[in-house]
């Protein structure tokens, strides 16, 4: 089974932080290190079957999305030898405001 390495592009990374610092504000650290690390990890599953999720092509060619414990959607797309994660979408933001604003962050390479 081929695996795929799997990066974070830098605007998935501040979702991640942003997150992380808004969760420990509201729950505390470890609540917010064990929610983040699940993310992670969900994102890390991907490298043995990244073609899962749902198709967005209409956002953006390749593009992927995948619901993580009903509140995030991870946004991703496959390449050849690996998988970026390029979004980290939490339950109240703006789903397609979130996605446009990183389009130059996955379609520049």
């Amino acid at each position: 089974m081929k695996r795929r390495e799997i990066v974070f592009r830098p605007k998935a990374e501040g979702d991640l932080f942003a997150l992380h610092s808004y969760i420990v504000a509201e729950a505390g650290l470890a609540v917010a290190d064990a929610y983040i690390g699940r993310i992670e990890a969900a994102c890390k599953s991907l490298e043995t079957f990244p073609e899962r999720g749902t198709r967005r092509d209409d956002i953006g060619r390749g593009l992927r999305t995948m619901g993580f414990e009903r509140r995030v959607t991870i946004v991703f797309r496959v390449a050849r030898s690996k998988v970026e994660i390029v979004r980290i979408v939490y339950g109240g933001q703006v789903f397609a405001r979130a996605l446009h604003e990183a389009r130059a962050d996955w379609s520049g390479s």
